[in-house]
């Protein structure tokens, strides 16, 4: 009987790499919640007391009309855009000038400020709030170990994946939990600006994310982000022939390709390069003709892969070299997006999803139920977009939407619509 059926829907061909980029939105999802329920306190009057460049221009008051909130937000989050637009485009100048190096000791510095400075006072709020002994030698010796090892996490290469993955959810936790020490107003309106930045940072000719994502493509390097990675999944599908399905896919880098030919027919590996596409910054466009798969080479025609959503397999000649009398065949399938062999998404994603539902924690948890199902149904729609357009759109605006959406209309209608149903004990 067969063990290992091949995919026969959408669900079984690309669910397991859409879970493994949802799993970790939903765990930074969820800290934040819990930190926003846990310190409701603290962030009362820490909110009060803090200033910083999306309230640079207005401070929120209980006391200010509507109409008033609503332009300061709107002021506010004009300022704030502003800003990252300038940062982002400084960091593509950067960029261009080969600058990597800078942008890599300045990311990891700033990974060093958030996990040491920032989490380390989220720390202390927590131990006061549970009243855990410790001394201060002891805090400050394991803040310190843990702030070295996850800036060594992110930005080393050596370290394992998994380590990885989580101390960037543990960054996105920390930037999103003090997001939504921000006003009300100013916080929903600066979402809604994001979302729109995003649209237009990614998609419009002369936008910063795509001018560096196009620059890094031409030059074949890594983008110097904060960039979550989600590891590509193996199955071991059985194919006509007796071959083998492996879903791994790299692309190979751009200054070998004079050589692609005698490699091919060499059978050697040229690239180990594992790229992606990102669902804030990314691009599907990058392919060449030459895949290397585990220990078996494609070119010419034979190399153009699909989307994750199109059931398309190439089966591949595979050249053993413990035995080279025998051979095997191989069907590679593209896996990701637009062929790419993980699926990639930005910290910033990570952290204005997790805003979203914390802000929405402190009004009620039913909200935060809607706006997750929203979130999550956005991802959702963006990775279908991205597997059919092949080009790269950023993961905000689709996800904030609904989510801004799902908020009003459960805290304006079915709230009120439940609670209603509760008094007068109606059953639905």
């Amino acid at each position: 009987m067969d063990q290992n059926p091949r995919p026969k829907s959408l669900i079984d061909s690309v669910g397991e790499e859409i879970i493994r980029i949802v799993t970790p939105v939903s765990i930074c999802m969820l800290l934040v919640v819990i930190l926003v329920t846990v310190l409701s306190d603290y962030s009362e009057s820490l909110s009060s007391s803090m200033t910083t460049v999306a309230t640079v221009a207005y401070t929120e008051d209980s006391s200010d009309s509507t109409w008033d909130k609503l332009k300061g937000a709107l002021l506010n989050s004009l300022v704030f855009v502003a800003v990252v637009t300038v940062v982002t485009f400084i960091l593509v100048l950067l960029f261009y000038l080969r600058c990597t190096k800078f942008l890599k000791y300045y990311m990891g510095f700033s990974s060093f400020l958030v996990l040491g400075f920032m989490g380390g006072e989220i720390v202390l709020f927590l131990i006061q709030d549970f009243n855990v002994p410790i001394d201060c030698i002891t805090f400050a010796l394991v803040l310190f170990n843990f702030t070295v090892v996850g800036v060594s996490a992110v930005f080393l290469s050596k370290m394992p994946i998994f380590l990885t993955q989580a101390y960037l959810v543990v960054i996105g936790v920390l930037v999103a939990y003090w997001f939504t020490l921000l006003p009300e107003w100013t916080t929903w309106v600066l979402l809604v600006a994001m979302a729109l930045y995003d649209l237009a940072a990614v998609l419009l000719p002369g936008g910063p994310l795509r001018l560096l994502v196009e620059l890094a493509i031409s030059r074949d390097e890594d983008i110097p982000a904060l960039v979550y990675e989600a590891r590509p999944v193996i199955h071991n599908d059985l194919v006509p022939g007796g071959g083998v399905v492996q879903r791994r896919v790299w692309r190979e880098r751009n200054n070998v390709g004079s050589e692609g030919n005698g490699n091919a027919n060499s059978g050697t590996n040229t690239s180990d390069l594992n790229v992606g596409t990102f669902l804030g910054i990314g691009s599907g466009q990058s392919e060449t003709n030459l895949v290397d798969a585990g220990e078996g080479l494609v070119s010419g025609e034979d190399s153009q892969l699909t989307a994750p959503l199109i059931e398309r397999r190439i089966t591949i000649h595979m050249h053993l070299q413990e035995d080279t009398a025998s051979a095997e065949n191989l069907a590679l399938e593209g896996i990701g997006l637009a062929s790419s062999g993980a699926i990639k998404l930005g910290l910033g994603d990570f952290i204005f999803y997790s805003v979203l539902v914390g802000r929405a924690a402190m009004y009620d948890f039913m909200t935060v139920y809607a706006c997750y199902l929203a979130i999550v149904a956005g991802l959702g729609i963006t990775l279908v977009l991205l597997a059919f357009y092949q080009k790269a759109l950023p993961a905000l605006p689709v996800s904030v939407m609904l989510g801004v959406l799902f908020y009003l209309l459960t805290r304006l209608l079915l709230e009120t619509f439940v609670v209603q149903c509760s008094v007068h004990l109606l059953l639905f």
